[in-house]
């Protein structure tokens, strides 16, 4: 600003002795052009006085306006209170307000909706789920979200044509102290591998014999209880350790008449890299529990129990430089049962074996054989093998062909069917177990 004022000043001198110039000219006396000279120097510095004491007293105003502004630094001063009672709280989503992504994030667990079509042709030959034609199996939806720091919460609705049920829900707390993982709510045991898995999880179309003799079918073992597993620390390889304890009501594998009558469930699992490209995965399950052999009316008279042990094991194979082209996956489970009831208890066993290879980035094919006496009367053993070929187009749907023959025990004929499934998925749905 101060600049300005002398360049001004500058220029009012300059427009005097422009507008004096004329009259020189006309007297170009030595003498009156220097008392000109003196006369605009005078008048110069009048003028620089003048623009000085205006610009002192305009920086004097300024310096003090400023003075008057608040500190942004210091602390604010008290709003009275009649003004903090007019001001209105941010509207939130619950009442109708606009809020970010984060806040939404908060508010909505992660949704998803898996459907699984089935269609099957061929002989059955008396299988006892024979199923339809064409079906939508099953319809699930997942709600999953983080609850607060200390919690997780998972929910699994199945939507079926006998109708809809909660196939798991449960909250899991995995700061527990101890190193522990605690699991409440509705759950699938940690029985052997495929009674953990959903159905759309599966390699498969259907689930192996083993798992529908003995273990329960379709539903498993899956009930309300409590879960603990901790990570076994040791120098040689992953081992983890689960203990589970439900209510004892699972399909027709246990079934309570007495509050006491608890399922309980022992597993143990060690995982290894074999190398860079190659992993394998060991697990032992024990469960024991009460049947339904006995019950009366809801009364258990005879007291029967059944117990099962498992064994299974995982080979992996997924080079690292064609990871998305060619992989490998074999899989075999060895369950044993010994079911007690009014003539006798019957001890019976099963399997199954299975591998499958990935032919390119979207192509599978894969093998399985089974074999399995049942629970109930360890004399009927029922065999087959499958042959499955599956198309992924994207993780979102999967296509799979699958050709099935089974021998069962109580039919002369073999039974050769054709499974078509069609999954599709939408929405953020969670990962399964490894």
């Amino acid at each position: 600003m101060r600049r300005s004022l002398k360049v001004s000043a500058f220029v009012a001198a300059l427009a005097l002795v422009l507008a004096a110039a004329p009259a020189r000219a006309q007297a170009p006396d030595p003498e009156a052009v220097r008392k000109e000279i003196e006369q605009l120097r005078k008048e110069f510095e009048e003028i620089r006085k003048q623009y000085g004491a205006r610009l002192a007293a305009l920086e004097a105003k300024v310096g003090a306006s400023v003075a008057a502004q608040p500190d942004p630094l210091a602390a604010p001063a008290a709003v009275p209170a009649p003004v903090v009672a007019d001001i209105q709280p941010p509207p939130t989503p619950a009442s109708g307000g606009t809020s970010n992504a984060g806040a939404s994030k908060i508010f909505n667990p992660d949704i998803a909706v898996i459907g699984n079509f089935l269609g099957t042709a061929g002989r059955s030959a008396g299988h006892p789920d024979p199923g339809k034609a064409l079906e939508l199996h099953e319809s699930e939806v997942s709600l999953q979200a983080i609850v607060d720091p200390f919690a997780r919460a998972d929910f699994f609705l199945s939507f079926g044509e006998q109708g809809v049920g909660v196939e798991e829900g449960f909250v899991t707390f995995p700061t527990i102290p101890g190193g522990l993982l605690l699991k409440v709510g509705k759950m699938r045991a940690a029985f052997g591998k495929v009674n953990g898995l959903h159905t759309h999880a599966l390699a498969w179309a259907d689930r192996p014999l083993v798992t529908r003799n003995l273990v329960g079918g379709e539903e498993g073992i899956s009930d309300a209880g409590m879960s603990v597993a901790r990570i076994i620390p040791n120098p040689w390889f992953f081992l983890e350790a689960t203990g589970q304890v439900f209510r004892g009501d699972s399909a027709d594998v246990f079934q309570s008449s007495q509050r006491s009558d608890l399922t309980y469930l022992a597993r143990l699992r060690a995982y290894q890299d074999l190398g860079e490209a190659t992993n394998i995965d060991l697990g032992a399950s024990f469960t024991t529990g009460h049947n339904s052999a006995g019950v009366t009316n809801g009364v258990d008279l005879g007291r029967f129990t059944t117990q099962l042990f498992g064994l299974d094991a995982t080979l992996r194979w997924k080079p690292l430089q064609r990871a998305i082209y060619h992989s490998f996956i074999a899989r075999s489970e060895f369950v044993w049962s010994r079911r007690e009831q009014g003539g006798g208890p019957q001890s019976a066993f099963g399997y199954y074996v299975s591998g499958d290879y990935q032919l390119g980035r979207r192509w599978f094919a894969g093998v399985r054989v089974d074999r399995s006496a049942h629970a109930d009367n360890a004399g009927l053993l029922d065999t087959g093998q499958a042959l499955v070929l599956t198309y992924m187009p994207s993780e979102f749907s999967v296509v799979r062909g699958m050709y099935r023959r089974t021998r069962y025990a109580q039919q002369t004929r073999t039974s050769s069917e054709f499974l078509m499934q069609f999954q599709f998925a939408i929405g953020a749905h969670g990962a399964h177990p490894f």
